[in-house]
Formats: structure tokens, C-alpha cells, sequence
């Protein structure tokens, strides 16, 4: 023994020193499961561990997975991964449609250089809620004889059963016995047995117990009773190494004798796994394989014999005869892992590469159903396989390591005793030497249809003893070779068998030397021979159905047989499944049974003969025929709409169940125990509404699938009540009444009173409760529930609950309680508490700042440990929204990315390694608002009955508001290419979403757009809408071919006559004479004061004034509006007769509402970017005025010339009347036509004047030819020369217009109402003749352009109280007093002279007479007029 220890020596020497390290061969690594998990029954609420241990040298990464699946058990709360790698799962969830925690477990452990390990599958069943399908009946029996009392639980609870006897606990020993059913047999019953009995369930803190039974115990009378079985064994299947009881209970008189048989064979009390329990069960212990068999139980009792028999199954788990090994190997080589089980029902073999399962293949093959066999071996195939053996009863897996070699390594191996010198030799490492160069010549000797005979000649320098060759091959086009070695030193040819026919291959040769592999030959290629001799394909292949789970295939013999058949071979495979399956055949026909219904097979046929397998034939597939569904529909649920409907949800059976094409689903319903009712739906409904119901009924359900074979199985029966009554369920419930908690060591009793508004439907509550939040974990209980018991509680700790009620729409307001848990004698250490203190503080429209304490800290709130923070946030809109979560290491987080104007509820919770707290209380935040980001949507226009100048605009406010809508802008045009400063607009208030507008062109084609607006500004515009009026009927094509016959639609102009006044009272025409003759008189008077202080003015200029009136110039020298009021500087002694204006104190017929400071633009050009140009038509028309009009009615009859200036009404009254003042430019400015109420105009005032006197002399033509051209729809925007002429009538009125009293619709609707407007100018630089109204009218003038500063303290209307009053869309406002502000004292108006006096030369003073003159000439002309 000494010698071959000592040559193996040698060869591991030689093996190290071939390298000159250390070690040269990897050795094989320990890694194995010491510990794996196991099946495991858990109770729902408590906690599991499934044990997992590893022993691995480096350690191993150990995960889970569940059903397949890899566990995150980072984020999750409730289940933990131990150190040791055992999973803790806390609180385990289970419920009837909600099953997270029960399936299938494995450990995983991996070692990133070796590979990956899976551990045996562990299934985890949860034992469901108690409940009993029967309950306990009343027994009468005799004294001495035996009884049964039954107790009808869940299976799967029967082991946590137990009996109470007049409420004391029953000591199952002696004459009480619980069979396996959960039944308590009591025998030699006496009368202290009498009593009531009832059966309980507990588990994991959960009871529930059964009704009480009475036990009547009667006196022996001594007659003889029949025999009589109260329990009969029952056929059972149990797994080896457990105990079972076979029941077998009879009763009679006199008492019987019981005995019991196995196989015919009497069984013997003396054997100790055998024992009688009970009256005459027998028990089995510690069962083998050998208890398996028939057990029959006999009975006799005087000449009367009973027996009954049941058939005991015994499984055996998988068990490993034969395990694999661990195998060294080279590149190319060929290696079988061996893997021998046995078991009970036989278990199946799969085999695992690395945690993934192999699948069969060309390299990859499965040998005698349980041996695995690697062709071809690369780098990549190495790492760890696992023999996986599984039965019904169990699963066992067996490891073993394949490590591949580089070339020049010798393949380790222990020598046996009688290993020779020469052998050694031949093993042992290559020593340092040069390598043989490449062998010469190869070629194929033979070439056959599955072999080739190749040769070659030695290489031309071996540099030593060629020792071997080795031939390595592979089909052309892949990677993966296969070696054959020369079994002789100096052989120079191979055969290499077992390849297909009319396959191009590829081969190479190295030879070896003492000193190791030497250079490879050039890849020779070379093709097999086609097959010829084999059989060619079967003919006329045909595949029937004959049933759901039957199929005939037949076929013919081949064309060439090339020889006898053989044998055939079926190949089947169900379509998709990817795995192929064979039978072998000895007729033209076969008859596949036992398939599934409903389902795809494909079939071919191979013909055999003494040469091999032939040419297959083309597939051909059946598909068995449909029968019932074997399974129920999924996930039945209800819903309770109303007091006399439900409605039934359901899913379609599994996959694989339907056997069929479903055709429709069966509903039946019942009300209590009264026979129910069917409905039936089709095929593609998964719901469905059952009306007609009775109110405060309770109703059952039960759903089962059609196809056209029939109805598969129903569903459980699952209930629910309709309503007593017909609820809302538009907004959530509210708060619960009360809450009460009472508080246990584990436990905390919850109870609670419904909402006190019980006309909201309630459809649930939600219990929130943890230590120091409420949010930690939610519960949801039924409406009808009033108390609830929160288990498996942390003692000793405080508890924060909370409760809501809610529906469809969401949660309502919560309650809110806390308590605390009674302390254990030793009470566990408390966990992190939750962050305090949080707060949301509003940044912006989407971003919110959430700042917290933490009160494990210390008081500077400083972070020294590797904690961090989570930060969650929702919306409650629409309830259903997820939290979205953030991790930050300090104490605030700016959540960016919110929507603008949306509560959010913000919550944090603080983790500390593997510990974290429960989430704190909730902080509240409601973003700003922001401006629309969408255009209001649905905008439609549509034409009025019996108006057909007039249209209705509907629209539905913007997705996207971002805070409550104030006002609409509408803009139409009849140009879809002009820019949006000249289409009209029309503004409406944001509660409203309609609008009318009237006195449109008939037959002409306009287009919409509409904006909205809020606190923050416009929205973007919408797309146009277009809309064309109705043509004309009657007489209106005449109107509109002349534009000087206005119909009352059009916005028609008073005569200088002045038959009609803005408030519709006729005036004289003596009145309006009068009006023009005092305003002339007064505007010559001005001029002549003018005159003198302008002369004043002249003698006191000097050089310094010269420069300072330079620069006054040169600012004003554009003449227009580029700020407010204050910045221009007009030029003096302007006369804008034009501006001259008349304020009424309002005493018009309705009271109008007030026009108020506000934010919203007054035109256009406030509110885009574009200007907008409108006439002052339309200012006048756009104030929302309309006495008798509908809301929201306006005009376009010449509303495109100049920008508009919109009024805004709003619902309150400013706190303080505003009036505007402006500036006026003189009627001789060349651009005043187009500056007076431009995009530079400092006239931004909500109060505008509505009327506008016309100026003198040849000023008139110019108004005129504008205004004529304003009131044509599709005029051009320049004015008319000054020289067209036009007649009278069309001439606007000089004096403020009085419109007719309430008359007719036309007059109505074309009403100009005047409103307050003072224009600031400088005290000698503008003027204007105050035209004092007839004693009829109650009107008050005031110059539109003398500043309120400049008034004289004679003139009693300055300190007089004026009102301004503006329509606003339909509703009424009281007036708005403007109060005008006193003149300034005798000396500041004197300093304000003195000031204006140097401010003008002589040069400009002699320009301004040539003006003045000019202008009396006017004055002249309209008086002698």
C-alpha cells in the first residue's frame, strides 16, 4: 500500500511543479445546505419563520423566491430575512381573494466565483378563518354503549379542535377520543357523561366555538340492540414516518367485539405500531411502505358479525439512491452527472444549472430519464447542477460541481492500488519541454451517412514521443466541440460515429507529447453521405379527434421502405408547450388517450428499418373536442348599487379549465332558502346587473361557465344585502359617529357608531392603527361591522388608530384615538419612534417643503448615525391615488413635480439599518394656483330660434384650470388670418358657460376662440370654431347692400338732431339747440382766457426756460401714450371737442351694476402678447349692459377698427370708487385717429367713457368718414379722407345722445350708456366747453380733458357726488358713488400757473394762435350751420 500512496504523491508534486505555483487545480468547494425550509401550515395574524442555512466558504448571498419569483425584503414591512438567511414573515395576510403570503418558497444562495444553489420547494399553506358547516345535534344514548359527537371544521384546522364538557376543557385520553375528522367518540358511556358539549377552534389568538349540544345519557334496560356502525374506516393516503388513525365505531347490546385485518391477514395487538384506541379505532405509528394494503374492521357481537374495509395509500417522499459527483473535465470533452432516486409515487428528474433548469437539447440530454450527459463541454457550462427528484408527496435536490480544466492541466485522479509506473507516468503534469507542431495531412479516409474515418501524418517535429491524438469536431457553424482521443501511442486514425446524415462537420487534430498539447492542424471539413438505405417518410399522415381527450393518428407505409418497417415512431406535442414526446408504434395506426381537452396536438411519424430512423413527415395537427369547463369562475364578487339592484363581478375560469370556447355565464341567485333564479350572459361579459331585488333583502350568488357541451361547476355561494333605502354616493360619508378602544396586552377592541348622516351610502371602514401613527397598517371591514379586534399588538406600546367610513367616491373624515397596550412582567424594547412635527410649507405651484424632528435624536437634531428618512405624499383625488415616495438623510425634502391648486397629505418615517418606524401623522399642503395650462374645451355655436342674428357660445371649463376659473374671453372674427388683436372680444364671468351674442352680419361666416383665466393670469386660446349665420329673409338683403339703412340689428347712430337720448327719453329738438349754442359760447369764452394768459406767459421766458421747455418737446414729441397719465405731456391749448363727454347721475329705468378695480386686462393687449385693435363702438358695447337683453348679448356691427378696452364686472364692490384721468390728444395730431385709443393709449381705466362729442368744423368730416367706415363690418381699419362728404344723419351728435324710453327690441338693444371718465392734462395746455344739459335730462357734463386739479372751487359740480354704473351679464348692482375730488386753493393753483408759464416760447405760442384761429373758423361755420 506504501507504493501507490507514494506515486500518487508524486503525481500531485507534479502537478505543482508544472506551473510553479502552489496550486494549479481548483479544488471542488463546500457548498451545501445544511438546514432548508420545510412545508409549513401557518395561521393567519401570526408569524412564520421558513429556516434556511448555508454552508459556503466564501459566504454566500442568500434571497428567496416565492411562486418563481424573487422577494424584495428591502421594502418589505413585513417580511425579514434572519442572519443565519431563515425567512420571518410577520402577521401573516390571507383572505378570500387575497392570498399574499401562501404559495411555494426556495432559498437561493449564490457565490458570485462558484454559482448558484436552490434549496427543496417549501409550500406554505394558511389555515383559513374557523367556520363550521354543521353544528353539533342532540344525542341520546344508553348507558355502557358508545356515541359520536360531531364537529363540522375546515380540514386544514382539525388539529387545533377541542371539546369542552359543561365548559370544561375534555382530556382526549381512555374513553374519549377525537378521530381525524375533528369527531369526539366517547365510549362505555356513563352518567356522569350527560352534560351539554361544544366544539372550538382556536389559532393564533382567533376562536370561535360551536353551539352547545345536549348528551342524554339512558339507563341500560338489558334488551339486545342491533349492531350498528356510527363511523366506517374511510380510504386514506398517508406519507412514511407519520401516524394515522382508522376510525371504525360501532354501538349495539350487547357490546361489541372489534378486530381488525391487513390484506386478509389478522392483525396482531403485540406488535407495538399497532394499538386500538378508542372503542376500536386502530392507530398506526411510525407507517412504512410495508403498512400500505387493505384493513378491514370486524365486529361481532353474539352471533351477529359487521364489518367494514378501506384502503390505506402510503407515499414516500423522494429519496436519493445514487447522488451526482462532482467531475473535473477539459474544453470539448463529454461527461455524464449521474442521478438514481426512488420514491412513492415515482418521482420525476429535472436537472438545474446555476438556480436555472436545463433544458434538453442537442448538448444538453436527459439519459434513462434521470442521468444528465453534456456534449461537447465550453468554459460556460461550468458552475454547480442539482438533481432535482419530485413526487406528490415531496421534492429533494443532490448538487454536484463541474470544473473545467485548461488543456494543459491533466485531469486529477486518485490511482487505484494496482496503478502501473507507465500509467502514472502518462497522468502525471507535463514537465517544462517543447510541444509538438501541428499534425500533417488529415484527411477522410471514409465517409459514410453517420461516420467518418479520418487520417493524418505525424507532425514534422514532435520534439518528443507523440504519447496520443486527439480529434476534436463540431458541426459546421457553431462553437461547441466534442474530443475523441487514439486509444494507442502511434495511431494516426479515428472513426468518429454517431453523426447525422448530410451534415457538413468540422475536425481538427492535436497531438501530445511528455511536455503537453502541441499545435492544432488546420479545421478540415468535410459533409456525411445522404441517407439512402433508411426508410422515407410514412405517407397520407391524418390525425381525428374521437373525444375531449382522445386523438387517432394513421398513416401509410413509405414510397421507399428501402428495406422492412421496423417499428414507427408517433411524435406528439401539445401546440406551444416546446417539449416533444414519442411512442413507438408497431401498426399504421395509434390511438393517443388521456389529452386534454380542448386542445392542439401536433403529430409526426418516423418510419424505422434495420439501418435507422427514416425522413419524418410534415406535421399535422388535431385539436380534441370541447367539453364542459372544469372549474368555477374566478373571483365572484358583489356590489350592491342601490336598494334594488346588485351587481355581479366575476373572472373566467383558469386557464387550461375552460375546455372550450365559453359561451356564456350562468347566474343564480336566491333570497334566503327559497329556490332562486337564473340569468344568463354571454361569452365576453364579466359582469352583470340584477334588478327587481327586494330592499334590505339578503341575496346569494353563485356564477358557472357555458360552452356548447354544457355547464361547468358553480362557484361558492357569496352573499350580500341590498339597501333599506336609496342612498347618496355622490361625495364620501361622513366621520363615524363615536369610536371607542379598549386595550388588551395583544390586542386592542376597537367599536365604533355608524355616521350620524345616513343618507350617504357607507360601503365600508377602514382601520388605520401602529405605534405613534395610524397609517402603519389599514384594515377594511364591512359597513354592517360595529367592532373589530386589532391583533397581534406590540405590548406595552403606544397606539395611534384611526377610522373611516367610505364608498365609491373615497374616504371621509377620520376619527382619531390612541391607547396603549398592557405591559407584559418583562416588557420588550420600544421600537423607532416615527418622526414628529411634520409640516408642509407651500413653495410654489408645484413644489412643497416637508420639514420634521426626529425624537431619537439629540436636541441639536444633528444625524451622526447611517439613518435615513422616507418621505411619502398623495393626493385623496381620486382616492384610489398611490403614494409616491422619496429617501433624503436630512430633516426636509422639497417635493417637486405637484400639481398646482391640489391638497397633498405628506407623511415620514425614519430607517436605521434593518429597523424602521412607522409612518408619522400626516401634514397637509395645498399648492398655488398657476395659470391655465389648457384651453377650455367643447366649444360649440350654435344659432338662436327666432334670432338669427344672434348665436349661443357653449363651452366646459379647461382639464387643466390650475385654480378656480374667474373669467372667459371669447374672440370671433369674420377673418381667420387676421391676428388675434383684431378679432372681437367678448368677456365673461368664470361661473358661467354660455354666452350670447347678437346683432351679428347675416350669411357671413365667423370664426371662435376662447381663453380662460384665474387669480394668475390667461390660458392658452382654444382651437377656432366656426360658424356661418342664416341667410337673410325678407327685406334684409337690401340692408345689407347699403350700410347707411341700419336695421335694428346694426348699431345704428343718433342725429345731430338729437331725437333720441342715451336712456331712451325723447328730447326736443329746442333742447339739443340750446345744449350747442351754451357749449359754443362756452368754448369761445375759454379761448379767449386762454389767449390772455398766454400772453402773460410770453414776457416771462428767459434762456433757462428755453432749454427746459427743449427738453419738454423732446419728450413728448411723438405724441403718444407710452405710460399713464402722469408721464405725457400733451401740448397746450389743445380743444377736444372730440373727448367732450356728458356723466349722468344714474337715475336710468333698472339700477346697473358697478364696475370695479380688478386684475382682469381691460383689452386686448392686457391679456396676449398681440395688439388688438377695436372701435369705440365696441368699448361701448363690450361694458356688459343689456336693460331687457339675455345674458351675455353683444353686438359686432362695427367692431373692428381700434383695440378694444374691455370692463370686467365682478360680484363685490371695491372698497373705494376708482376714476380714471387721461390725457387727451388734439383732433389736428396727424395720428390722433389711430393713437386716441391705441396700444400705447395711457387709457387703461375700468371706468370708460361711453359717448363722445364731435369736434368742430372740419374736424366732423374726419369723424365722420371714420365712423361710417367703423360701422361697416368689413371696412379697412384707415380712416376716410377729410374731404368725403356725408349726410346729416350720419353724422354723430355734437351733445350727449338721449336714447328712447323702453320700447321696442330694436330700440333696446342699441342703448349707450354712459360712464365717468376724467382726463388729466395740464392746467393751460387743454381745454374744453362744459355743455350743461337740459333741465330734463339728468345728466352732469364733464370736460374729457380739464384735470381735476385745474377745477375753480366756483364750479358746483366738482364737489358734487357722481355714480358710474355698468350692465354686467344680467344681474343687478346697486350704484357706485364716485366722489370727484375738491380743487386745489387759490395758491396752489396759482403756483401751478406760474409753473405752466415757462414752459412755451413765442415761437410755439404764435403756432398756437394760427391753431386757435383755425379753429373759431370752425366754431363760425357750425354756428351759422
Amino acid at each position: 500500500m506504501a507504493e501507490p500512496r507514494l506515486r500518487f504523491m508524486l503525481l500531485l508534486a507534479a502537478l505543482s511543479t508544472a506551473t510553479g505555483t502552489e496550486s494549479v487545480i481548483r479544488t471542488f468547494t463546500p457548498f451545501y445546505f445544511t438546514v432548508e425550509p420545510a412545508d409549513t401550515l401557518a395561521i393567519r395574524g401570526s408569524s412564520v419563520i421558513l429556516n434556511c442555512s448555508v454552508f459556503a466558504e466564501p459566504s454566500a448571498k442568500i434571497e428567496w423566491r416565492k411562486d418563481g419569483t424573487f422577494l424584495n425584503l428591502v421594502s418589505d414591512e413585513r417580511r425579514q430575512m434572519l442572519p443565519e438567511g431563515s425567512l420571518l414573515i410577520r402577521s401573516v395576510v390571507h383572505s378570500k381573494h387575497h392570498k399574499p403570503d401562501e404559495g411555494f418558497y426556495q432559498c437561493v444562495a449564490t457565490i458570485d466565483s462558484l454559482g448558484t444553489i436552490v434549496s427543496r420547494t417549501a409550500k406554505m399553506t394558511v389555515a383559513g378563518l374557523p367556520r363550521f358547516s354543521g353544528q353539533p345535534q342532540a344525542v341520546s344514548v344508553h348507558q355502557g354503549d358508545t356515541t359520536l359527537l360531531g364537529c363540522e371544521v375546515n380540514g386544514d384546522l382539525v388539529p387545533f379542535v377541542r371539546w369542552e364538557h359543561d365548559r370544561q376543557l375534555v382530556v382526549l385520553e381512555g374513553r374519549f377520543l377525537k378521530l381525524p375528522s375533528g369527531t369526539l367518540e366517547i365510549g362505555n358511556v356513563s352518567d356522569s357523561d350527560a352534560g351539554s358539549y361544544r366544539c372550538s377552534v382556536e389559532t393564533a389568538g382567533l376562536s370561535k366555538t360551536s353551539e352547545e349540544t345536549e348528551l342524554t345519557v339512558l339507563p341500560e334496560i338489558g334488551a339486545e340492540r342491533k349492531m350498528k356502525f356510527l363511523q366506517q374506516p374511510v380510504p386514506m393516503s398517508k406519507v412514511t414516518g407519520t401516524t394515522v388513525i382508522l376510525p371504525c365505531v360501532v354501538s349495539g347490546y350487547p357490546t361489541p367485539t372489534i378486530h381488525w385485518t391487513q390484506n386478509s391477514e389478522t392483525i396482531l395487538e403485540r406488535f407495538e405500531k399497532f394499538t386500538l384506541v378508542g372503542s376500536g379505532s386502530l392507530q398506526i405509528t411510525d407507517m412504512t411502505e410495508d403498512d400500505a394494503g387493505i384493513y378491514e374492521c370486524i365486529a361481532e357481537s353474539g352471533n351477529e358479525t359487521a364489518d367494514a374495509q378501506a384502503e390505506l395509500s402510503v407515499q414516500v417522499p423522494p429519496h436519493f439512491l445514487k447522488r451526482p459527483v462532482n467531475i473535473y473535465a477539459h474544453e470539448s470533452m463529454d461527461i455524464v452527472f449521474e442521478c438514481e432516486v426512488t420514491g412513492a409515487p415515482m418521482p420525476t428528474v429535472k436537472w438545474i444549472k446555476n438556480g436555472d433548469m436545463v433544458i434538453p437539447s442537442d448538448y444538453f440530454k436527459i439519459v434513462n430519464e434521470r442521468n444528465l450527459q453534456v456534449l461537447g463541454l465550453v468554459k460556460s457550462d461550468e458552475g454547480l447542477y442539482q438533481c432535482v427528484a419530485e413526487n406528490d408527496v415531496g421534492n429533494e435536490r443532490a448538487s454536484a460541481q463541474l470544473i473545467i480544466l485548461e488543456h494543459d492541466v491533466p485531469i486529477p485522479t486518485f490511482p487505484p492500488p494496482s496503478l502501473t509506473s507507465a500509467t502514472a507516468d502518462h497522468l502525471a503534469a507535463a514537465t517544462a519541454g517543447l510541444l509538438p507542431s501541428a499534425p500533417r495531412d488529415v484527411m477522410a479516409l471514409l465517409v459514410s451517412t453517420r461516420f467518418i474515418k479520418l487520417t493524418w501524418r505525424p507532425p514534422a517535429e514532435p520534439n518528443a514521443e507523440i504519447l496520443t491524438y486527439s480529434v476534436y469536431y463540431s458541426r459546421d457553424g457553431t462553437n461547441r466541440e466534442r474530443v475523441e482521443n487514439t486509444s494507442r501511442p502511434g495511431d494516426l486514425e479515428v472513426t468518429i460515429g454517431e453523426l447525422m446524415p448530410d451534415v457538413k462537420y468540422v475536425f481538427r487534430v492535436v497531438a501530445h507529447n511528455k511536455h503537453g498539447a502541441g499545435e492544432s492542424s488546420a479545421p478540415f471539413k468535410v459533409a456525411t453521405q445522404p441517407e439512402v438505405q433508411v426508410p422515407g417518410p410514412a405517407q397520407n399522415l391524418v390525425a381525428q379527434a374521437n373525444s375531449p381527450t382522445s386523438i387517432t393518428v394513421t398513416w401509410q407505409e413509405p414510397h421507399s421502405a428501402n428495406g422492412p418497417i421496423a417499428n414507427y415512431k408517433l411524435y406528439y406535442m401539445e401546440t406551444g408547450a416546446g417539449s416533444e414526446q414519442d411512442v413507438d408504434v408497431g401498426s399504421l395506426s395509434y390511438t393517443m388517450n388521456g389529452l386534454k381537452k380542448f386542445t392542439e396536438y401536433s403529430f409526426r411519424v418516423v418510419a424505422y428499418n434495420k439501418h435507422g430512423p427514416g425522413v419524418s413527415t410534415e406535421e399535422v395537427v388535431a385539436t380534441t373536442y370541447s367539453g364542459v369547463p372544469s372549474a368555477p369562475p374566478q373571483n365572484v364578487t358583489l356590489e350592491v348599487r342601490n336598494s334594488k339592484s346588485i351587481v355581479v363581478h366575476w373572472q373566467p375560469p383558469p386557464p387550461g379549465t375552460h375546455n372550450g370556447v365559453i359561451t356564456g355565464y350562468n347566474i343564480r341567485y336566491k333570497k334566503g332558502g327559497r329556490r332562486g333564479e337564473t340569468d344568463t350572459t354571454g361569452g365576453n361579459q364579466l359582469s352583470q346587473i340584477i334588478d327587481g331585488l327586494e330592499r334590505n333583502t339578503e341575496y346569494s350568488f353563485r356564477v358557472s361557465a357555458i360552452t356548447v357541451n354544457g355547464t361547468g361547476p358553480s362557484s361558492d355561494w357569496v352573499s350580500a344585502e341590498t339597501f333599506e333605502s336609496d342612498l347618496d354616493e355622490s361625495r364620501v360619508p361622513d366621520k363615524p359617529s363615536s369610536l371607542h378602544v379598549r386595550p388588551l396586552i395583544n390586542n386592542i377592541v376597537v367599536s365604533w357608531t355608524p355616521p350620524e348622516n345616513q343618507n350617504i351610502v357607507v360601503r365600508g371602514y377602514a382601520i388605520g392603527y401602529g405605534i405613534g401613527s395610524p397609517h402603519a397598517e389599514t384594515i377594511r371591514v364591512d359597513y354592517k361591522q360595529r367592532y373589530y379586534t386589532i391583533e397581534n399588538l406590540e405590548p406595552n406600546s403606544h397606539y395611534v388608530i384611526t377610522l373611516k367610513a367610505y364608498n365609491k367616491i373615497g374616504e371621509g373624515i377620520p376619527l382619531y384615538e390612541s391607547t396603549a397596550t398592557r405591559p407584559l412582567t418583562v416588557p420588550d424594547p420600544s421600537p423607532m419612534m416615527p418622526p414628529v412635527g411634520v409640516q408642509a410649507t407651500v413653495l410654489t405651484h408645484d413644489t412643497i417643503r416637508v420639514t420634521w424632528a426626529d425624537s431619537s435624536l439629540p436636541k441639536n437634531q444633528k444625524i451622526t448615525d447611517a439613518r435615513f428618512y422616507t418621505v411619502r405624499w398623495k393626493t385623496n383625488y381620486p382616492a384610489n391615488t398611490k403614494y409616491k415616495t422619496a429617501d433624503t438623510t436630512t430633516l426636509s425634502y422639497i417635493v417637486s413635480g405637484l400639481k398646482p391648486n391640489t391638497l397633498y397629505e405628506f407623511s415620514v418615517k425614519v430607517t436605521k439599518g434593518r429597523r424602521s418606524s412607522t409612518w408619522s401623522m400626516t401634514a397637509h399642503g395645498t399648492t398655488f394656483e398657476t395659470v391655465p395650462t389648457s384651453p377650455p374645451k367643447d366649444l360649440t355655436v350654435v344659432s338662436k330660434e327666432g334670432k338669427p342674428r344672434t348665436i349661443i357660445v357653449n363651452w366646459q371649463p379647461p382639464s387643466e384650470a390650475n385654480g378656480k376659473i374667474t373669467g372667459y374671453i371669447i374672440y370671433y372674427s369674420t377673418d381667420i388670418t387676421a391676428e388675434i388683436h383684431d378679432w372681437v372680444i367678448e368677456p365673461v364671468v368664470g361661473d358661467r358657460l354660455t354666452h350670447q351674442i347678437q346683432d351679428l352680419t347675416l350669411d357671413t361666416t365667423y370664426y371662435f376662440k376662447i381663453q380662460a383665466r384665474n387669480s394668475k393670469g390667461m390660458g392658452p386660446l382654444s382651437e377656432f370654431v366656426q360658424f356661418r349665420t342664416p341667410k337673410a329673409l325678407g327685406s334684409s338683403g337690401k340692408l345689407g347692400k347699403n350700410p347707411s339703412l341700419m336695421d335694428p340689428g346694426s348699431d345704428t347712430r343718433h342725429s345731430i338732431s338729437g331725437h333720441n337720448s342715451p336712456h331712451g327719453s325723447p328730447t326736443s329738438s329746442l333742447d339739443s339747440n340750446t345744449m350747442l349754442i351754451i357749449i359754443i359760447s362756452a368754448g369761445v369764452f375759454t379761448i379767449i382766457i386762454v389767449v390772455i394768459i398766454a400772453l402773460i406767459c410770453t414776457r416771462r421766458t428767459n434762456y433757462q426756460q428755453k432749454k427746459k421747455r427743449a427738453a419738454c418737446k423732446s419728450a413728448n414729441g411723438s405724441h403718444k401714450y407710452k405710460g399713464n397719465s402722469k408721464d405725457v405731456k400733451p401740448p397746450d391749448l389743445w380743444i377736444h371737442h372730440e373727448r367732450l363727454e356728458l356723466k349722468p347721475i344714474d337715475k336710468s329705468p333698472e339700477p346697473n351694476p358697478v364696475m370695479t378695480d380688478t386684475p382682469i386686462p381691460r383689452n386686448s393687449q392686457d391679456i396676449t402678447p398681440v395688439e388688438n385693435s377695436m372701435d369705440k363702438d365696441h368699448q361701448r358695447r363690450n361694458s356688459y349692459l343689456g336693460r331687457e337683453l339675455e345674458d351675455g348679448i353683444s353686438t359686432l356691427n362695427g367692431r373692428r377698427g381700434l383695440r378694444p378696452k374691455m370692463m370686467m364686472p365682478f360680484d363685490a364692490q371695491p372698497p373705494q370708487p376708482v376714476i380714471s384721468a387721461h390725457p387727451i390728444h388734439s383732433l389736428d395730431n396727424p395720428h390722433h385717429h389711430h393713437l386716441c385709443d391705441g396700444p400705447s393709449s395711457p387709457t387703461r381705466s375700468y371706468l370708460r367713457h361711453q359717448i363722445s362729442s364731435r369736434p368742430l368744423g372740419s374736424s366732423v368730416d374726419r369723424a365722420n368718414s371714420t365712423e361710417s367706415v367703423r360701422n361697416t363690418p368689413n371696412s379697412d381699419m384707415s380712416p376716410a379722407p377729410s374731404s368725403q362728404v356725408h349726410p346729416v344723419d350720419n353724422i354723430e351728435a355734437d351733445v350727449p345722445a338721449v336714447s328712447y324710453l323702453p320700447g321696442s327690441q330694436e330700440e333696446e338693444s342699441n342703448r349707450n350708456v354712459p360712464t365717468a371718465h376724467v382726463r388729466p392734462s395740464h392746467p393751460l395746455k387743454s381745454f374744453a366747453v362744459i355743455a350743461i344739459p337740459p333741465a330734463s335730462t339728468n345728466y352732469e357734463a364733464t370736460s374729457s380733458s380739464t384735470p381735476l386739479l385745474s377745477q375753480t372751487g366756483t364750479n358746483p359740480q366738482v364737489h358734487s357726488v357722481k355714480t358710474a354704473s355698468i350692465g354686467t351679464l344680467g344681474r343687478s348692482r346697486s350704484p357706485m358713488a364716485v366722489t370727484v375730488p375738491s380743487a386745489p386753493d387759490v395758491a396752489e393753483s396759482t403756483k401751478m400757473l406760474e409753473d405752466s408759464d415757462s414752459n412755451y416760447g413765442p415761437d410755439e405760442l404764435t403756432e398756437e394762435m394760427t391753431h386757435l384761429t383755425g379753429l373759431m373758423k370752425d366754431l363760425n361755420v357750425i354756428t351759422t350751420a
